[in-house]
């Protein structure tokens, strides 16, 4: 079947290919039958070589049979091969394109800001959805928590992808914005980390009190969902979350850093990250100034340089190390107890593949991880021209539906 597959792929490839060549040579492009065959003869080696090496199927592995063979029916997704963008199936170009050629589709928010124990206040973006014919009341309308990553907030093109897949369900929509990030003043000398889900457990609390009678799942994405892992790693069964999906997660954080201060992936995401951080932080200066010494963390070349002379000290941690250990999900995964499903690409710079933890996920049933050889950091592009919804975008969709309207299936894992 596969290889019927592969075969069929390759005839349409080729046979599309062969079309556009003759066209070309038709206008003078060419300019002479020995030039179209090279180009045909690449074509068809091209062709074999994304077949046979680069489109895949993902591997799913899971803690338990249940949970495995709940995604095996519920998601086909996880069993259909992935065919990567043809021409940008590389990792680090699919990390890089992803927000340039996707589309942002149009979405309108209500804002909400809530109060922390520490003065602190935190964005909340809902799309409530009240045009929803499949969930006309309020009360009982499923809720979808979205956790953007690192310097990201509610205008993600991933995000509004996943608020747009969320609408067709008939869901409603809430995104968590970090502390600083999404244009709300900073009250308090305070911003975020991975390790730190007290501003996440005021959320999912606060959501649950909105409407008790709703189901609530939630997903998010690199850090968003190191942060998801995290908190359910401490909460263990004390969550309304009924599961949980995260895409593109770095596991262990020191692998990460390590894997991103490579000389190429340093020029490349490195440093432009470690910008970002900087100008959020230099743009809440007068709050942060009081306890921090901005000017030395404006001289940061890499995000630990950054972690090193202000996260690490903001949240209370003795060394960075320790941030970065307490930071890392994976020590963490032996406890969730809620049905998690994770999505990473083999290829994932972010998160690098041998860091991806496997074994920790076969032991405990809860878990279940989907691995694609390609996909690079958030990135997931599929089609010819990827504006529209990605493989990560079908993964969310097809898991929320079935968690919100399959999810008794999951009970005692």
């Amino acid at each position: 079947s596969m290889l019927g597959d592969c075969w069929l792929s390759f005839n349409v490839l080729t046979r599309d290919l062969s079309h556009y060549l003759e066209n070309q040579v038709k206008v003078g492009f060419f300019g002479s039958g020995v030039g179209l065959s090279l180009v045909l003869g690449f074509g068809a080696a091209y062709a074999c070589y994304y077949l046979i090496s680069v489109a895949k199927k993902p591997k799913l592995i899971s803690g338990g049979k249940k949970f495995y063979h709940f995604l095996k029916e519920q998601c086909p997704v996880v069993s259909e091969t992935y065919y990567p963008t043809f021409w940008c199936w590389e990792s680090r170009v699919q990390t890089l394109l992803r927000p340039f050629v996707t589309a942002k589709p149009g979405v309108t928010y209500r804002n909400e800001l809530i109060k922390a124990p520490d003065g602190g206040q935190i964005s909340l973006d809902w799309f409530d959805n009240d045009e929803s014919a499949l969930y006309p009341d309020t009360t009982t309308r499923p809720t979808v928590l979205l956790l953007p990553g690192l310097t990201g907030t509610s205008r993600e093109s991933y995000i509004l992808h996943m608020v747009h897949q969320s609408r067709d369900l008939g869901y409603r929509c809430v995104v968590f914005n970090n502390r600083g990030v999404s244009g709300e003043k900073l009250l308090t000398p305070r911003t975020y980390c991975a390790a730190n889900t007290e501003d996440l457990e005021i959320v999912i609390e606060h959501i649950h009190r909105s409407n008790e009678a709703a189901p609530i799942m939630a997903a998010g994405v690199s850090m968003g969902g190191m942060m998801l892992a995290n908190y359910l790693g401490r909460k263990g069964r004390d969550t309304c979350l009924k599961g949980v999906v995260v895409f593109s997660a770095g596991w262990d954080v020191f692998e990460c850093t390590a894997s991103l201060e490579k000389p190429l992936d340093r020029f490349l995401f490195n440093s432009y990250l470690t910008s970002c951080l900087q100008a959020s932080v230099d743009r809440h200066r007068p709050v942060l100034e009081k306890l921090y010494d901005i000017d030395h963390v404006m001289k940061a070349k890499t995000i630990r340089e950054f972690d090193e002379r202000f996260t690490s000290i903001m949240f209370g941690y003795p060394t960075n190390d320790d941030y970065y250990r307490d930071a890392s999900p994976i020590h963490k995964l032996k406890s969730v107890q809620v049905p998690m499903l994770c999505l990473n690409a083999a290829d994932d710079v972010f998160s690098p593949n041998h860091a991806i933890p496997v074994e920790a996920v076969k032991q405990n049933p809860h878990l279940a991880i989907l691995i694609t050889c390609h996909g690079g950091h958030i990135g997931f592009l599929e089609g010819v021209w990827p504006r529209q919804n990605t493989y990560m975008d079908r993964v969310f969709r097809q898991f929320a539906k079935a968690v919100i309207e399959k999810g008794n299936h999951l009970k005692d894992l």
